[in-house]
C-alpha cells in the first residue's frame, strides 16, 4: 500500500471529502490490512483528531473488493443505527420488517467489508448489530472506527497513535504548501509539531493559521495558551491535553464573531449549506450579512471543511471541533434557541421540498432531501421530544411524505409517523396529515390492518374537524388499499369520490395525479383499457406541463400494461423503459419492480423466453424488499403468470428454473440494466448503490474480491493524516 492513498471519485461523480493529500501512515496501513485479513472485526481506536477516519478511508481506497461505508456520527438516536446502515448500503426495503431483518434478508448482497465510522456515542446499539451480522454472515468483515472498543468477542483492537516527528512535520509543511505558502523544516516547525503531540487535527488547525502568523508566532502563542487551556486535569493523557489545547488555542485566536459562529454551527448534523447557516446562526451579535465572511475565516482556519457535490457547496465540522463548539453554546445558555431555529429552517425546507416535488425540480428535491436527512432527523427528534412541539413533528413527518414514499424510505418514514401520531398535539390539521401519510405508507408496505386503522381514524377525525382535504386523502388511500387487495369495484368508487373531492377544493399535485393513475389501473383490471388509456394520457399531459416525473412513471406503467394487453409489445417496451429509468432514479422500489415484471412479459412476447425468465427471477429477488409479491393480487399477478406459462413452455421446467435462479442473483442496479436491454450486465452479489464505488490495488486488495460495486456513503473525515 505505497503511493498516494487517496480515495477514487465516487461512482456518481461526487468527489471524496479528502481534498488534501494523505500523508504518511504507510506502516499503519499495511498493519491494518493485515489485521483485517486475520480478524473479522477490527476496531480502530484513538483520540478525536488522531486520523482514524482518514486511515480507514485510505485503506478502503486500496481495497480491491466491494465495501460499504456507514457514517454514524450524525445519527443521534440508537434506534436509527440500522436505518443508517441500510441507507448507506443502498438497501431499499418497503416492508414492515426492521432494517436489521432486511439487512439479513439481503445477506448475499452485502459487501464483504463494512466500515462503521463514528459509532462511539451509539456503541451499544452498534455492537448489538455488528454481533448479529457477524454471526449470520460468515463472509463479512467489519472495520469499526471510534474512540472506544465495541467490546465484542473476537474484536481486534487497532489503537492509532499520533504521527511520528517526521510525518508530523511533513503534514504541517504540506498543508502550508497547499495554501501557497513555503514553510521550511526547521527547529521552530519541529518544536511546534512536538508541542502538538503529532495529532493531525491539531497540526491542521495550526497550519490553517499560517496565512496570518509565522511558525515562530504560532509557537509563541501556543506556549502562552498551553498552560492556560490544558484542561482535563494533570492525569489526563498528554495527547488529550494537546488536542484540547490545540482546539482551545485555535478558539482563542478567533475573533468574537468567529467564536460565536463556531458555537452555533454545532447544532447542525452532518453537512450544511450557507443559506441554512445564514438563517440559523445569524442575529444576536452576528449579522446575516457578515455570516459568509466569518464562515470563510473558519474555513481558512480548518475549523470547518468544504465539500462540493450534486447539491452544491456544503460545509462540515469535524466531530471533535463540533463538540467543543457545543460546549460553548451550552455554557452560553443559547443551545435551546439555536435548536429551535435549526428546527424552523428544516421545517421550511421540508415545506419547500413538498411544494417543489410537483415541479421540474423533482430530481433536485430528491437529491436535496437525501443530503439533508441527518438535519431533518435532528429536527424531527427535537420536535418529538420537546414539550409543546409535537404538532411541528407531525407537520414535518407528514410534509416529508414524498421522501418516505417516492424516494424509497418507507420503513424509516413509518417509524417517524407512528411516533408523531402517538402524541396528542392539540393541532388537528398536522395530526391528520401525519395519519393519512402513515396510512399511505402502510398500504405500500402491504400492512392492510395498520393502513385501515390509520386511514379510518384520519377520516373520522377529519369529518369531525371539517377538514375537507384530509377527508379526500383518507378516502383516496383507502381506495388505493382496495385496489392492491383486489376489491376493484370498491376501489373505483372510493377513488372517483376522492378525485371529486380534490376537484372541489382545487387540489392538484403528485398525489392527486397518482389517484387518477390508480383509478386507471382499476379500470384496466376490469377490462376498460380505452378508459384507462384516456385517464393516463391526461395524467401524462399534466405531468409534462408541470415537469412531474414520479407520478408520470406510474402513468407510463399503466399505458404499457394496456399496450401489452393490446398486442403492442414494442410500444410497451418504449413506455416501460422510461418508467423504469425514472423509478430507479428516485429509488422507488415498487415502481422499479412493477416495471421489471411487465418487461419480463414483453420480453417473452418478443420471443426471448430465457431472458424473460431471468427478469422474473430478478423481480422475485426484489419483491421481498417491497412486500407481498404483486400484492398477492390476481390482477397484478396476471402478467407474471402469463409470462411464466410462456417461458416454461418454451424452455422446459428445468431450464426455466435455472434462468429464474440466475436472475435472483442480480442486484437491483444490474437487474434494471438487464431489463433495459443491457445483456452484458452480469449477476453480482454487491448491493445496489448510486452513492459509491470500490477502491483498487494495494495490500488491502486481499481483503475481498467481490465485484466492484460498493455502497460508500458520504463520509466524515477526522483530522489530517
Amino acid at each position: 500500500m505505497r503511493g498516494p492513498h487517496c480515495p477514487e471519485p465516487f461512482a456518481d461523480g461526487e468527489p471524496p471529502l479528502e481534498l488534501t493529500g494523505f500523508v504518511g501512515r504507510a506502516a499503519e496501513l499495511d498493519s491494518l490490512a493485515a489485521a483485517l485479513c486475520s480478524a473479522r472485526l477490527v476496531t480502530v481506536t484513538g483520540t478525536g483528531g488522531v486520523g482514524k477516519s482518514r486511515l480507514a478511508a485510505a485503506l478502503v481506497a486500496g481495497h480491491d473488493g466491494a465495501h460499504g461505508w456507514v457514517e454514524l456520527a450524525p445519527v443521534r438516536d440508537a434506534q436509527f443505527v440500522e436505518y443508517a446502515v441500510a441507507e448507506a448500503l443502498g438497501l431499499t426495503d418497503h416492508t414492515t420488517r426492521s432494517p436489521r431483518e432486511a439487512l439479513l434478508e439481503h445477506a448475499a448482497a452485502l459487501p464483504p467489508l463494512l466500515v462503521l465510522d463514528g459509532f462511539e456515542h451509539l456503541a451499544g446499539a452498534t455492537a448489538e448489530l455488528v454481533a448479529e451480522l457477524l454471526r449470520r454472515l460468515p463472509g463479512l468483515r467489519v472495520l469499526a472506527v471510534g474512540r472506544r472498543p465495541l467490546g465484542l468477542a473476537g474484536e481486534r483492537l487497532f489503537p492509532l497513535a499520533p504521527l511520528g516527528a517526521d510525518e508530523a512535520v511533513e503534514l504541517f509543511t504540506r498543508r502550508a504548501r497547499e495554501q501557497g505558502l513555503t514553510v521550511a523544516d526547521g527547529p521552530e516547525v519541529r518544536e511546534l509539531c512536538r508541542r502538538l503531540e503529532g495529532i493531525p487535527l491539531a497540526l491542521e488547525l495550526a497550519a490553517g493559521r499560517l496565512r496570518a502568523l509565522s511558525p515562530a508566532q504560532l509557537l509563541e502563542r501556543l506556549g502562552d495558551r498551553f498552560r492556560l487551556l490544558t484542561g482535563g486535569g494533570r492525569d489526563a493523557l498528554p495527547r488529550h491535553q494537546a488536542l484540547r489545547t490545540a482546539i482551545g488555542w485555535s478558539h482563542e485566536l478567533c475573533t468574537p464573531a468567529e467564536r460565536l459562529l463556531w458555537a452555533r454551527l454545532s447544532v447542525f448534523a452532518g453537512t450544511f449549506d450557507l443559506e441554512a447557516v445564514e438563517y440559523v446562526c445569524s442575529g444576536d451579535g452576528l449579522a446575516a450579512a457578515d455570516v459568509l465572511d466569518v464562515l470563510s475565516e473558519l474555513l481558512a482556519q480548518s475549523v470547518i471543511a468544504r465539500e462540493d457535490g450534486p447539491a452544491g457547496p456544503r460545509y462540515r465540522m469535524l466531530d471533535t471541533v463540533r463538540a467543543y463548539g457545543a460546549d460553548w453554546l451550552e455554557a452560553a445558555g443559547d443551545a435551546a434557541r439555536l435548536r429551535r431555529r435549526h428546527r424552523d429552517w428544516y421545517l421550511g425546507l421540508a415545506a419547500w421540498c413538498e411544494l417543489e416535488w410537483f415541479s421540474p425540480r423533482q430530481g433536485e428535491v430528491a437529491a436535496r432531501v437525501a443530503v439533508e436527512l441527518p438535519n431533518l432527523r435532528a429536527a424531527l427528534e427535537f420536535c418529538l421530544t420537546e414539550p409543546s412541539q409535537a404538532h411541528l413533528g407531525q407537520c414535518l413527518a407528514g410534509s416529508l411524505w414524498f421522501c418516505w414514499v417516492g424516494c424509497g424510505r418507507l420503513a424509516e418514514g413509518r417509524r417517524w409517523l407512528e411516533r408523531s401520531v402517538a402524541l396528542e398535539s392539540g393541532y388537528e390539521r398536522s395530526r391528520l396529515k401525519a395519519l393519512w401519510v402513515l396510512g399511505y405508507v402502510a398500504v405500500l408496505q402491504g400492512d392492510a390492518a395498520a393502513a385501515l386503522e390509520a386511514l379510518g381514524a384520519c377520516r373520522e377525525r377529519a369529518e369531525r374537524a371539517g377538514d375537507a382535504a384530509a377527508v379526500a386523502y383518507a378516502e383516496h388511500r383507502t381506495g388505493c388499499l382496495a385496489l392492491v387487495t383486489g376489491d376493484l369495484p370498491r376501489a373505483e368508487t372510493l377513488l372517483r369520490s376522492a378525485l371529486s373531492r380534490y376537484r372541489e377544493i382545487g387540489e392538484l399535485n403528485s398525489n392527486v395525479l397518482m389517484g387518477r393513475v390508480e383509478l386507471a389501473m382499476a379500470r384496466a383490471f376490469q377490462g376498460d383499457l380505452p378508459g384507462a388509456v384516456r385517464l393516463c394520457e391526461e395524467v401524462r399531459r399534466v405531468c409534462e406541463e408541470h415537469g412531474e416525473r414520479w407520478a408520470r412513471s406510474y402513468a407510463l406503467y399503466v399505458l404499457a400494461y394496456a399496450a401489452c394487453q393490446g398486442g403492442a409489445p414494442r410500444r410497451a417496451r418504449e413506455l416501460l423503459a422510461e418508467c423504469l429509468r425514472n423509478a430507479h432514479a428516485f429509488d422507488d422500489l415498487l415502481g422499479t419492480v412493477l416495471a421489471v415484471e411487465l418487461l419480463a412479459l414483453v420480453t417473452a412476447t418478443e420471443g426471448d423466453a430465457a431472458e424473460a425468465a431471468l427478469l422474473q427471477g430478478a423481480a422475485g429477488g426484489l419483491w421481498p424488499s417491497v412486500g407481498l409479491p404483486l400484492f398477492g393480487s390476481d390482477h397484478y399477478n396476471a402478467p407474471h403468470a402469463r409470462c411464466e406459462k410462456a417461458a416454461r413452455r418454451a424452455l422446459g421446467d428445468s431450464r426455466y428454473e435455472e434462468c429464474v435462479r440466475r436472475g435472483a442473483r442480480l442486484d437491483r442496479t444490474t437487474a434494471v440494466a438487464r431489463a433495459l436491454g443491457d445483456r452484458g450486465a452480469a449477476p453480482s452479489t454487491a448491493p445496489p448503490s448510486p452513492r459509491g464505488t470500490g477502491g483498487r490495488g494495494g495490500a488491502a486488495a486481499d481483503l475481498g474480491r467481490a465485484p466492484e460495486r460498493s455502497a460508500v456513503g458520504a463520509r466524515r473525515r477526522e483530522g489530517g493524516r
